[in-house]
């Protein structure tokens, strides 16, 4: 009864009744102490008999999941993608060129024609099917960002001796000194071999599927995995240092899918799923094969061709959220943050009745939701363009990757009309370990465990976290269960450091974060240990406590906060919304480029001005408000390497891209 899916129709007094019904038994619905020690370890009410450990019996690795799939939805539609039509110039305000795209419906492969093409390794889709290949054969595979650069990836295939990639032209770096047999370019063109080191064979997609189906081949018996064994070595980009491998077995990632598809209601062949953020991310690699396991569609899309607005697309022509219309979606907070600044300033510039009207409607239904009542006219009426901004059919959005605010959690809830579960995991713990209930509107917090791990928190006495801490307790997160990893490649120092086993025999990992447990067993996390800095008369401040504040301040796309430890105050890059700024240097009478807008000393001062009061509003304290701060004209992307491709940011590229304004920021120390 509790997981029912609530819809618009349910009368009023019965949904009241069922909210009123949940408030009461809030305390001890989600999780608590397994021990009654308050340092846990805590598990959801439903799994304190044992952890999940499968989805269900006998389907214990990842290829026994894709071909019980494969059989159940055969002829289902599985993954989609759009054709490019054509690709156009088109000119900016700003007087830049950018090439745009126009492009066409979906196309699709069943469940069946993706299990073939997987068995015989090849076709359109290629990262997914290449990977359900490897998973089929028992073949480790090892995940590497694009956006690491030249000698991260050289790292990461070096280290593990890897003897075929799979890439596609444009990524391919040829000058890599690594040990490679076999490159496979994802092109159906024949490809040539010149340019390429004596000794490693080319081939295209369409020879290696042709090879996969010859009698000799296809016969061949495969070398099925044992739950154990590894199915991915995946390289964590990471926000300083050399990346690190993680090895996930197959035992993990099914532990991982199953304790997050519990959280999700009525997972099934009716609900659409739109892939946008690489399947390098652990975030996403779970997410479909969720979808796998209970045969949803997956469209492919990407940041840029994501919404009508995106950067990619053309004025005028769809984004693909707006032709696939999907039911699911995962999103890191960056892209959420976006949207929720382009309605925003839409809203600033409706007339004065339009936006009184949207002001009411807003108050109004968060003022309902906390009742725990639904309100189909504002829906209708007031939200329904913001909802189809998503396609206008989401039902569920999982935010994970990084802390989301609560303005963007309430609104997202309010204006796109579906519920937000906000979740918490590592690639560590194979992206698993908390997700909010979706009846729950509270923010600022990420859930419960899930079914297939457990938390407990251990003291912190440098931060000033303990587990006996009241109200609620504190401490360093650690994670246990069967979907915490094996730990990472060929690095034993960091692998003492950070995984142990207890005396159960059951493996946990410690996140460095930092959390607190709430009376009704969620957790929220309130800290990280590497964020922490130690200003010059010994206060502590948190970073990334810092930023997400901060980044609530319309006219903030991104904030990295830097401070040093011989120093007394704060101080912070910015890259700034270019459509606010302009505005607020037009009404300060100032003229210029965007590049000459940034750097006026006046308009920064302003910025600082209105970043001090969203900081005091915010409840920040004085020394953890940035005293100086540097606009950049150019925006963070993965692209430049200043971020992950998950958009977190990566502090040590950060602190070396703005080290002379450091030391301007500074006063030349």
């Amino acid at each position: 009864f509790l997981r029912m899916r609530l819809k618009d129709d349910v009368n009023p007094v019965v949904f009241f009744l069922f909210r009123v019904v949940v408030g009461i038994f809030s305390v001890i619905s989600y999780a608590r102490s397994v021990t009654g020690r308050p340092a846990g370890p805590y598990r959801d009410v439903t799994s304190l008999d044992g952890l999940a450990t499968c989805l269900q019996p006998g389907l214990n690795t990842l290829d026994r999941v894709f071909e019980t799939s494969a059989k159940r939805f055969s002829r289902q539609d599985f993954l989609g993608t759009r054709e490019v039509l054509r690709e156009e110039e088109e000119l900016q305000e700003s007087g830049k060129v950018f090439r745009k795209v126009v492009l066409g419906e979906y196309r699709w492969l069943s469940f069946e024609k993706v299990y073939r093409a997987a068995s015989s390794f090849g076709s359109g889709l290629a990262w997914i099917i290449a990977a359900q290949a490897c998973f089929m054969n028992n073949f480790p595979l090892v995940t590497l960002y694009s956006t690491l650069g030249g000698p991260a990836i050289a790292h990461g295939l070096n280290q593990t001796e890897v003897t075929h990639i799979i890439t596609s032209k444009e990524l391919l770096e040829t000058k890599l000194k690594v040990q490679l047999q076999h490159i496979i370019v994802v092109d159906e063109k024949p490809t040539s071999c010149v340019g390429y080191p004596r000794g490693i064979s080319v081939h295209n997609m369409a020879a290696v599927q042709a090879l996969g189906v010859k009698p000799e081949n296809a016969s061949r018996p495969r070398q099925l995995p044992a739950p154990s064994d590894i199915a991915v070595i995946m390289y964590t980009s990471g926000s300083t240092g050399v990346p690190k491998g993680v090895m996930i077995s197959h035992s993990n990632l099914i532990a991982s899918i199953a304790g997050m598809a519990e959280r999700i209601p009525n997972l099934g062949s009716n609900d659409t799923y739109i892939a946008y953020l690489p399947l390098a991310h652990v975030l996403e690699l779970s997410a479909e094969m969720v979808c796998v396991a209970y045969g949803c569609r997956i469209g492919y899309s990407s940041p840029q061709t994501l919404a009508d607005q995106s950067t990619k697309i053309k004025t005028g022509s769809k984004g693909d959220t707006s032709v696939l219309q999907p039911t699911l979606m995962a999103a890191v907070p960056e892209i959420m943050d976006r949207i929720y600044k382009n309605v925003m300033m839409k809203v600033e510039e409706m007339s004065t009745l339009q936006k009184t009207l949207f002001i009411l409607a807003y108050n109004y239904k968060m003022e309902q939701l906390a009742k725990g009542n639904s309100t189909p006219l504002c829906d209708k009426l007031v939200f329904k363009k913001v909802r189809a901004l998503l396609g206008g059919r989401t039902r569920v959005l999982l935010s994970g990757g990084a802390p989301l605010s609560a303005a963007t959690q309430r609104f997202m809830n309010i204006c796109l009309c579906c519920p937000v579960g906000q979740g918490y995991g590592l690639t560590e713990t194979c992206g698993a370990g908390t997700i909010s209930q979706l009846w729950d509107y509270s923010t600022g917090r990420v859930g419960a465990p899930l079914v297939s791990c457990e938390i407990q928190l251990k003291d912190w006495a440098e931060g000033g976290y303990r587990n006996t801490d009241k109200p609620c307790p504190r401490g360093e997160i650690l994670v246990g269960g069967p979907n915490v990893t094996m730990g990472y490649y060929k690095n034993e120092a960091m692998n003492r450091e950070n995984f142990f086993v207890d005396k159960k025999g059951q493996r946990w990992f410690c996140t460095g974060d930092i959390g607190e447990f709430q009376a009704d067993g969620c957790l929220k996390i309130i800290d990280r240990k590497k964020d922490l800095v130690k200003l010059q008369a010994g206060e502590y401040v948190s970073l990334g406590k810092v930023e997400a504040i901060l980044k609530n301040n319309p006219l903030i796309d991104n904030i990295c906060a830097y401070a040093n430890s011989d120093e007394s105050y704060v101080i912070g890059f910015v890259v700034p919304n270019q459509k606010q700024l302009m505005a607020l240097a037009e009404k300060r009478g100032i003229c210029g480029s965007w590049m000459d807008i940034c750097n006026n000393s006046v308009i920064e001062e302003e910025v600082l001005k209105a970043i001090t009061d969203t900081a005091l509003s915010g409840q920040l304290e004085r020394f953890e408000i940035p005293r100086k701060i540097c606009l950049s004209a150019e925006a963070w992307t993965p692209e430049t390497g200043l971020v992950t491709d998950a958009f977190k940011l990566k502090r040590k590229e950060l602190k070396s891209f703005y080290q002379n304004d450091i030391e301007r920021m500074y006063g030349g120390k």
